[in-house]
Order: structure tokens, then C-alpha cells, then sequence
């Protein structure tokens, strides 16, 4: 088997940044074919280093990486898309706070991937253009989770596999996703999940971006989608996140 480059080009999407040292920045990067990479940025924190401004959180770099044992080094490193209204607009960027800190805990270092980058990517350009940033996220959570093996069951009871019928359901993230109420009578496990919040996420899990970009949900059904997702996301990290918070807190002082 051939042994990897010791230098290699790709792009990546910064995750997270860290100061590190006197003058350094540790980034996690999510790259196309490498998977999720540490990697030391030297003099990143000068004012005149060539690499300031081109690695801030969710922008899309050029990077020339050498590997290392444990961490790699950034030689170069060039902008190529910094998705401006992300920075420019505190809701937004919010919400691709939350977006890139759910793909650093949903992936693993060094996994190659299945097209979590090329999602990421489009999720960053959909939230700096599209009118509902909301429908976005949602979008995202549900195609993340089916990426990395935790697709919610909507179409059939997580408890006893049965098709589920067009009727209001209930939501258990210990079972995996739907539940039917006679399982829900007879393990009171879950919450309700409403017929309408049913269909609006299995017309997420299903259909490309370019067909359910124009859906139209009402907030109290958004909110419901919401909250649902939230929690099992909550239950599968055994966290809620920090951008979560944050963001929560955010929406009650534009409300």
C-alpha cells in the first residue's frame, strides 16, 4: 500500500480554532477526502502573517497541509468562498455555528467521509442565501444524521416496525425516531409528534433542497420540528451544545 503525501492541497471548511502558543492557531478542518484533520496554523495570530484572515471560523480555504504525527501543519492557506453574510449577520452566523459544532461532533478524525463536506459546504451557501435560515438548519440536521447512521424512523414505529398510519404519533429518541400510540400506551416512551410535523420532516429526509426550499412552515410547526430534533440530537451526543444555547438566547431578544 503506498504511503500518503507528506504534503498535500485540499479544501476545507474550519470547524473550530483555538489559540495555541504564543502566536499559532489548532483549527479542526473538515476536508473532501481526508475527513476531519487538527492542524497548526503558525503565526496565525500576527497581524501581518499571511495566514490572518484566512482561517475564521466556516469559510471555505485552499490549503497547502504537511502531516505530522500528531498534528498538521498549514503551509498555505487561501480564501475561496468566506460566505461574508454568515459574518456580517449575527443570526446567521449563529446558525452556522450550530451547523459546523454539529459536524465536528457527528464526525470522526481522519474518516474519509460520505459527503459530509459537500453538505456542509452547501448548507453554509444556503444559509447565507436563502429567506428561511430556520428551514435550512432543519434540512441539515436530518441529512447529517442519515449520513453518519442516525436517520430518525418516520416512516415505520421505532418500537414495533409497523408502517406508521397518517395520524398524530408520538417521539422517543431512546427508540430511534416514531413511535405508534399503542406502543406509546404500552412503553410510555416519547412526546406527540404531530401528523403535519410528521410529514413536513419526512418531506425533509426525502427530497432534495431544491424541492423543499420553498416550504412554507408555520412557526408553532417549525418550533415542534424543532424541539423534536433538538432533543434527539441531545440524546445521541448525551449534550446539548453550546451554539444551541446561544442561539436560543438570540431568537428571544429579536423576538
Amino acid at each position: 500500500m503506498p504511503r500518503p503525501e507528506r504534503v498535500f492541497r485540499s479544501d476545507a471548511v474550519i470547524l473550530r480554532r483555538q489559540d495555541f502558543g504564543e502566536a499559532d492557531r489548532l483549527l479542526t478542518l473538515l476536508t473532501p477526502n481526508h475527513g476531519k484533520l487538527r492542524a497548526i496554523a503558525k503565526g496565525a495570530r500576527k497581524p501581518t502573517a499571511r495566514k490572518t484572515g484566512h482561517v475564521e471560523l466556516y469559510t471555505l480555504v485552499d490549503m497547502l497541509i504537511a502531516r505530522g504525527r500528531e498534528l498538521h501543519i498549514v503551509q498555505q492557506a487561501e480564501t475561496k468562498d468566506p460566505f461574508l453574510r454568515l459574518h456580517e449577520d449575527l443570526l446567521r452566523g449563529s446558525y452556522a455555528s450550530y451547523v459546523v459544532e454539529l459536524m465536528d461532533r457527528f464526525t470522526a478524525e481522519q474518516d474519509p467521509g460520505r459527503g459530509e463536506f459537500r453538505l456542509l459546504v452547501q448548507t453554509l451557501g444556503w444559509l447565507c442565501d436563502e429567506e428561511d435560515p430556520r428551514l435550512v438548519t432543519r434540512f441539515y440536521e436530518l441529512r447529517l444524521l442519515e449520513l453518519a447512521g442516525f436517520a430518525p424512523a418516520l416512516h415505520s414505529c421505532g418500537i414495533g416496525q409497523e408502517t406508521l398510519e397518517p395520524r398524530d404519533q408520538f417521539f422517543s429518541p431512546a427508540d430511534g425516531g416514531a413511535v405508534c400510540p399503542e406502543h406509546h400506551a404500552g412503553f410510555e416512551r416519547g412526546v406527540p409528534l404531530s401528523l403535519n410535523a410528521l410529514k413536513v420532516m419526512r418531506h425533509l429526509q426525502t427530497q432534495p433542497w431544491h424541492v423543499v426550499r420553498g416550504l412554507q412552515v408555520p412557526g408553532p410547526l417549525h418550533h415542534e420540528i424543532e424541539r423534536l430534533l433538538l432533543a434527539y440530537i441531545a440524546y445521541l451526543l448525551e449534550q446539548r451544545l453550546q451554539s444551541v444555547e446561544f442561539l436560543r438566547k438570540l431568537r428571544l431578544e429579536e423576538m
